[in-house]
């Protein structure tokens, strides 16, 4: 059963957790194809963005974790992009046996983004598509990020938005709200999961608002960039030195 929003109002930490894991958990043998098909491939051209966006800040060689990884398929794009050291992690196994049916050269690891298993200082950069909104507690989630990341490296947050556009917001609002949870659905057999989908992101800070709690995590030199109009966003914070 998904969460209404009700629930994620009112939902302790590990429960929210759990009843996610559990929604992915149902999805996950549909989670690639829908992507694609709900996105028409544009879910493919956002991850080599965001790879390519990272490339600029750190370089080949780079020591990179991607959090909320699912199915692994921006930790490919980023290992292709970036090579060095990538280590997928995600909290829902069906999702992780997938993305380990993928490739051998990534580890894939099983852990909850608000207890990351690695010391302070780890990893030259993380990533997180996708996977921020569904975080029980956002800044508490930024800071676990940030935790993770060396003095000096980066954080890439790629994510649903809001359009700013005002008439392509409505146009979006429609497909978004009322045809992609009953697509997904059908395809699904879990129309709940795809129901979340949008309730959670209109729940989500906005562009501005998400670069603010970055701010107020303690990275610097925050930026993002819209995507398709604003329908998904990516955002780049620094850890400072």
């Amino acid at each position: 059963m998904g969460l209404t929003e009700a629930d994620q109002t009112t939902a302790k930490p590990a429960d929210h957790a759990a009843r996610v894991r559990e929604m992915f958990s149902r999805i996950a043998g549909r989670y690639d194809l829908l992507n694609h098909l709900l996105s028409a491939n544009t879910d493919k051209r956002w991850r080599r963005l965001i790879a390519a966006r990272l490339l600029a800040k750190v370089g080949r060689g780079c020591s990179i974790l991607d959090v909320a990884c699912g199915t692994g398929d921006l930790s490919i794009q980023i290992f292709e992009t970036i090579g060095g050291s990538v280590v997928g992690l995600d909290f829902c196994a069906p999702m992780l046996e997938i993305a380990r049916g993928k490739t051998a050269s990534i580890p894939f690891v099983e852990a909850d983004a608000l207890l990351l298993p690695f010391s302070d200082g780890a990893f030259g950069a993380v990533t997180i598509a996708f996977g921020l909104r569904n975080v029980a507690d956002t800044e508490q989630g930024l800071k676990e990020l940030m935790r993770v990341i060396k003095p000096g490296g980066w954080l890439a947050i790629l994510e649903f938005s809001k359009p700013e556009s005002r008439s392509f917001r409505q146009a979006f609002d429609f497909y978004f709200k009322r045809l992609l949870p009953q697509i997904g659905g059908l395809i699904s057999g879990a129309r709940s999961a795809y129901q979340y989908l949008p309730d959670s992101v209109v729940k989500f800070p906005d562009q501005a608002g998400l670069a603010g709690l970055m701010r107020d995590t303690g990275l610097v030199n925050v930026e993002w960039e819209n995507l398709t109009g604003g329908v998904a966003a990516i955002h780049m914070g620094q850890r400072g030195v």
